[in-house]
């Protein structure tokens, strides 16, 4: 019997909740985060299942590349099958064969990306659907019970996401009613064992915005924070900047999450500055349009270069993509507009920032995160290297 058999679906939950800081170096860290259906070795990437699965590959092969959690979306999967099917169904989780922890986002960022004129007040948002124009409703409370449904390993509190550029005015409104959802949001909250919640930290890129939203998460004693509203369009300079500012005031014995980040370099300076988890849709993406991520910068396979190209995509991966094949074979499955070229390039790109991840927590350990920083972008800026 294998992990992945229907019939092995765990049914008792393994752990508490809980996040353990093992090592630093400087402002990285190095932890796990145990929860009911398995630890977490932080810091960790997070592959998005935004409609319960993983686009272009099978849960076996997303663990396979060393995934740990997935993440799926709640305004996705309210609109098709909807709550009350996938609870019906044993939840995500159990539903689409992931056997270990997820994460569902609150559909507050969905609302503001894909919702059709959105109104939103005191109480929720409502909105149209970017499928078939119907009329929804989001509330701190419905977004609560909606994950809940979904089983989801860890809930996120409701909010708002505020778009990027906001003046200070903007950016203080949207972040008070962020942390006046979150209490509700906390409030609404079902405590299960190996279950948890993260409160957002809102405040657009203004520190005083940022401390505020921090001390008024704190108090809520959510079992982890996450840093909302960055890489919307801020630019990697101003997120830096301002995570330079957010982690130092977050509480040192809870996880930290980025949403929605990103690019490989997005990762490691974020990591530089404290942060524990991260999510993105870009590697999965990108390998559906034949970018991949390698160890000296980006590749695009499509490319003419290289057609006649028989060596390893990355020499230093040892996914399928680069074991079993070379360059000129992946170059023309995506000419033929072959499905499996799609596969291979996503499995490649998920297992590179796998590989990126677990470079990071080893040099944490090591003391040596400095020198790994440097390394990797050296070598990002070699860039790809034309056969002789």
């Amino acid at each position: 019997m294998t992990l992945f058999e229907r019939d092995a679906f765990p049914t008792v939950p393994e752990n508490d909740f809980g996040f353990t800081l093992k090592a630093t170096d400087g402002m990285a860290r190095r932890g796990e985060v145990k929860t009911a259906w398995g630890t977490i070795q932080t810091p960790v990437f997070m592959p998005v299942g935004t409609a319960a699965s993983v686009k272009a590959m099978m849960p076996q092969s997303v663990a396979s590349t060393g995934a740990e959690i997935i993440l799926s979306n709640t305004y996705h999967l309210m609109l098709r099958p909807g709550p009350d099917r996938v609870e019906r169904l044993g939840g995500v989780r159990k539903m689409m064969g992931w056997h270990k922890p997820l994460l569902t986002d609150s559909g507050g960022f969905q609302v503001m990306s894909l919702g059709a004129l959105r109104k939103i007040d005191e109480d929720g948002v409502t909105f149209k659907s970017h499928l078939d124009g119907s009329a929804h409703r989001l509330s701190p409370e419905i977004s609560t019970d909606i994950q809940h449904k979904l089983d989801a390993t860890i809930t996120m509190a409701f909010d708002e996401c505020t778009p990027y550029p906001a003046t200070h005015e903007v950016a203080a409104e949207s972040m008070r009613l962020s942390m006046r959802w979150a209490k509700r949001s906390r409030d609404a909250f079902v405590a299960r064992k190996g279950y948890g919640q993260f409160g957002i930290v809102q405040g657009s890129v203004f520190e005083d915005l940022r401390a505020e939203s921090v001390e008024k998460l704190r108090e809520l004693d959510f079992e982890g924070y996450a840093i909302g509203g960055l890489a919307v369009g801020e630019g990697q300079e101003a997120m830096f900047d301002t995570l330079d500012f957010t982690t130092p005031m977050m509480v040192d014995e809870k996880p930290r999450y980025l949403m929605g980040v990103g690019k490989p370099s997005d990762l490691v300076g974020a990591v530089a500055r404290g942060v524990d988890m991260f999510d993105c849709v870009l590697p999965t993406r990108s390998g559906r349009t034949g970018q991949a991520f390698t160890h000296r910068g980006t590749v695009n396979i499509k490319n003419a270069r290289h057609k006649d190209d028989d060596r390893p995509l990355d020499e230093a991966c040892s996914c399928p993509a680069c074991s079993l094949y070379g360059r000129a074979y992946l170059h023309h499955l995506f000419k033929a507009d072959e499905v499996q070229g799609l596969m291979l390039l996503t499995w490649h790109n998920l297992q590179y920032y796998q590989d990126l991840m677990a470079g990071m927590r080893s040099a944490i350990e090591q003391g040596s995160f400095a020198s790994f920083q440097a390394q990797f972008e050296a070598q990002q800026a070699m860039g790809d290297i034309d056969p002789l």
